[in-house]
């Protein structure tokens, strides 16, 4: 009796976690975090240090046979500092601005019952908003993919996981757009991990 016991337990186990992972399923929420950003730097005479910014925005996640897409939309606000070494007197310049950030995730998830680790991959495309480019300017753009020269496209790679109707998730940005600084003295890519805790809002 025992052994049965235990064969069921382990049969409708065994069919939960596949029919969680088989049956297409769509997610979707809000999520908040920080950001540790810098700038790579071609001209040596500049140092890019590490500074921190936030982010905020939603996401959506449709799953289905062990994978899943996960598409974002969330507002960043990155600040690096800039050290330039001029006669030998460092100057410091904190660079702040905000973008809209676009990733377009693929992934897997292992584990079931609310509970799970996910592993993911995907490009992202960064609309920055200026003095010449409004917030409502720059969703358009993310949308049509116009004004190109305000726009960075970066690469990114992480792992998440989920408890229930919340995910945290780490990030490491690499920015494949170079930007020029310093009037084009100095062209740079914009680097970041980024830490965030997610909240479900609704599952289909």
């Amino acid at each position: 009796m025992k052994k049965i016991t235990l064969m069921l337990a382990f049969f409708f186990g065994a069919t939960y976690f596949a029919s969680a992972q088989l049956i297409p399923n769509f997610q979707f929420g809000a999520k908040a975090g920080v950001n540790l950003s810098s700038f790579s730097l071609s001209n040596n005479n500049f140092d890019g240090a590490n500074r921190a910014g936030y982010l905020g925005g939603f996401w959506a996640r449709v799953g289905g046979l062990g994978f899943h897409f996960q598409p974002e939309l969330y507002l960043t606000g990155k600040n690096v500092k800039i050290e330039q070494e001029v006669g030998g007197v460092t100057a410091v310049n904190n660079v702040k601005f905000t973008s809209i950030d676009v990733p377009l995730l693929v992934g897997t998830k292992v584990g079931a019952l609310g509970f799970g680790g996910r592993f993911y991959t995907g490009p992202l495309i960064s609309f920055k908003i200026s003095d010449d480019q409004s917030f409502g300017n720059a969703v358009g753009n993310a949308v049509t993919l116009t004004d190109i020269k305000n726009q960075n496209f970066a690469w990114q790679v992480g792992a998440g996981v989920d408890i229930r109707d919340l995910s945290i998730d780490l990030r490491y940005e690499y920015g494949l757009t170079k930007q020029t600084y310093n009037d084009g003295a100095s062209k740079a890519r914009i680097n970041l991990f980024n830490l965030t805790l997610a909240y479900k809002l609704f599952a289909l």
